[in-house]
């Protein structure tokens, strides 16, 4: 989630979700994505979302984090809405594109794919017996300081939610 979406237009967009919105692969939904039942999670949760932007990572790294977790989540409406988010805010279509094969790509910089690599590494911590690998750490730490750095773990961590909240309730992609 991005700072621009508000608690009313992400309870419009999960309430298109769960309204069995036909979609090409016909998902249908489990259930309403859980931060429309929980009390105060519609509101708590874009709050939460919002606190990693203006923590000295800027809002396209951060919207390339997204996208990264969300691919290896396999979560399509993350995915779709990512993409949609950082078309908003100016990203290329082929920096977009590289994202999925960032350690290959010439259209990113170092501190990047040092916050990408990251995002990985905490997405997967049961593929590493030192979950975050102290090389990936300290790849993200040449390029941020501490204060981004806590701003980076945030918002991975709060994409990773978004992600299995949607994926397990399966939200169905580009329902808005």
């Amino acid at each position: 989630m991005t700072t621009e979406t508000t608690a009313q237009e992400l309870a419009q967009h999960l309430d298109l979700q769960a309204s069995g919105t036909p979609h090409l692969r016909t998902v249908t939904p489990r259930a309403k994505n859980p931060a429309l039942l929980v009390p105060g999670a519609l509101k708590a949760l874009p709050e939460l979302g919002k606190l990693a932007h203006g923590q000295g990572v800027p809002a396209t790294t951060l919207e390339l984090v997204h996208l990264r977790v969300s691919q290896i989540n396999g979560c399509g409406w993350c995915i779709e809405y990512g993409m949609r988010q950082a078309r908003k805010a100016g990203e290329s279509e082929d920096r977009l594109a590289s994202v999925a094969a960032w350690r290959e790509s010439p259209y990113l910089s170092e501190a990047e794919c040092a916050a990408i690599e990251l995002a990985e590494a905490m997405t997967r911590l049961a593929d590493s017996a030192e979950g975050v690998p102290d090389a990936v750490w300290d790849r993200a730490a040449e390029h941020w300081d501490e204060k981004a750095l806590a701003a980076l773990v945030l918002h991975v961590g709060v994409t990773n939610l978004f992600n299995r909240l949607n994926v397990t309730t399966r939200q169905v992609p580009g329902t808005w």
